[in-house]
């Protein structure tokens, strides 16, 4: 799956009602897990933790994204 340009993904785990998740930003490696009986806001959760990590990542780079330019 894919949040705002972030590759993430979300898989049961034996626990019942357990997620494990992991995404990478950079070289930056997140994971964890969470606990919902729904895929779904398990993804949310995570989509959430990206949204976090992209806000504390700051403006993105000149070059960073695919030959994007950052305007002055």
């Amino acid at each position: 799956m894919i949040h705002r340009g972030v590759p993430y993904g979300v898989a049961p785990t034996v626990e019942p009602d357990v997620w494990q998740w992991q995404f990478q930003i950079g070289d930056d490696v997140k994971a964890g897990k969470t606990r919902t009986r729904l895929a779904a806001m398990a993804a949310r959760r995570v989509q959430s933790r990206i949204d976090a990590a992209l806000r504390l990542a700051g403006p993105r780079r000149v070059g960073e994204d695919n030959n994007s330019v950052d305007v002055p």
